[in-house]
């Protein structure tokens, strides 16, 4: 009987390893991550001293419950143990762990969604869109201006009660001449009285109205290019390179996340492409206001940076950020392999009667 109970200890404390192992190292991670700057070894220290301490919280609730075996200051213990529990795994262990089992499960999609975004706002500097669309919008105002004001000039012309080219058609010039921004419009000498002579008139005008207008358009193309435009198209061509890398890597390797040092290569890659953004954002035009705060605040923060945060992470989900993607369920996972990680632990060391 005492050798089969020793095999059992010996089980459970062989189980006990395994999922305090699988624990520790989701713990571990999550450190890791959030303080990139410690050597891993440290990270698991903490881990593993934090584990044992929650373990032996939940051995005291256990003894200190059992009311086959005598316990000194057994309602003491009961709380001293509550509390280590609810400090070393509670606000510890199972917020990492969770972190890490979710971190891994999301990561790839959502810095390739951000790489996304980022790389389209991007593309808007190198192929120039907001600023040739601003122009476009410009010059089609200006040629349906045009267009309303020869309309005008061509029905003053050709007026039978008034044909020619009379105080009314001069007017029309003048508001030509301003709508063109040239000084003035120079009437045209040519006798028109007769029909075919009106016609004739009206397509000199209006071939001399249009040479005038592209004129316009060209200053308008000038004068709304930005000086600088060379500078930021090299920039953000650059930072779209840079991108296009990394999502090619996490194409290949869908787990390359996983190594915090690459997922801090690819949050510099993006903060980078963030920068450029922010700096020339006056050439972009968002999709919305959420975005644009995004890129334009002063300390702007990746969706990955916030993903490697524990805290950020908990912080989002509580706001309801994370909807939809499965967040209870690692939850879930995380406090089952602790409490299996417990139990046999318990049933390791448990207090029998003397």
């Amino acid at each position: 009987m005492e050798e089969q109970n020793k095999l059992l200890k010996l089980l459970y404390l062989v189980a006990f390893v395994a999922l305090a192992g699988v624990s520790c190292w989701a713990t571990a991670e999550s450190l890791h991550m959030l303080l990139n700057t410690w050597p891993v070894v440290f990270c698991w220290i903490v881990t593993i001293a934090f584990f044992i301490i929650a373990s032996l919280g939940t051995k005291l609730i256990v003894d200190s419950l059992n009311q086959n075996v005598y316990v000194e200051k057994r309602g003491a213990k009961l709380i001293l143990g509550i509390v280590i529990t609810l400090v070393f795994w509670l606000v510890c262990s199972m917020p990492t762990n969770t972190h890490t089992f979710f971190y891994r499960s999301v990561a790839n999609s959502i810095a390739k969604d951000d790489i996304q975004t980022t790389s389209g706002y991007l593309n808007q500097l190198v192929n120039d869109t907001q600023t040739e669309n601003k122009i476009t919008e410009k010059q089609t105002e200006l040629d349906n201006k045009v267009k309303a004001k020869l309309t005008d000039l061509e029905t003053e012309i050709k007026n039978d009660a008034n044909p020619g080219f009379g105080p009314n058609a001069k007017e029309i010039l003048r508001q030509f001449a301003e709508l063109l921004d040239v000084p003035k419009v120079d009437p045209i000498s040519y006798k028109s009285t007769s029909v075919q002579q009106r016609d004739k008139l009206v397509d000199m005008y209006r071939q001399k109205i249009y040479a005038l207008e592209e004129t316009r358009k060209d200053a308008i193309r000038a004068s709304m290019t930005a000086a600088n435009k060379a500078e930021y198209q090299k920039k953000a061509r650059t930072d779209v390179k840079n991108l296009e890398f990394i999502a090619e890597e996490m194409n290949n390797n869908p787990s390359a996340l996983n190594d915090v040092t690459f997922a801090h290569e690819v949050d510099n890659r993006l903060l980078a492409g963030y920068a450029t953004i922010k700096t020339y954002n006056d050439f972009i035009s968002f999709q919305n206001e959420s975005d644009k705060e995004k890129y334009v605040t002063e300390h702007p923060v990746t969706k990955l940076k916030r993903l490697m945060s524990v805290f950020d992470v908990w912080h989002d989900v509580l706001i309801g950020q994370y909807k939809g993607h499965g967040f209870i369920f690692w939850i879930l996972i995380s406090i089952l392999v602790d409490i299996a990680a417990f139990i046999f632990f318990d049933l390791t060391f448990k207090k029998r009667e003397d």
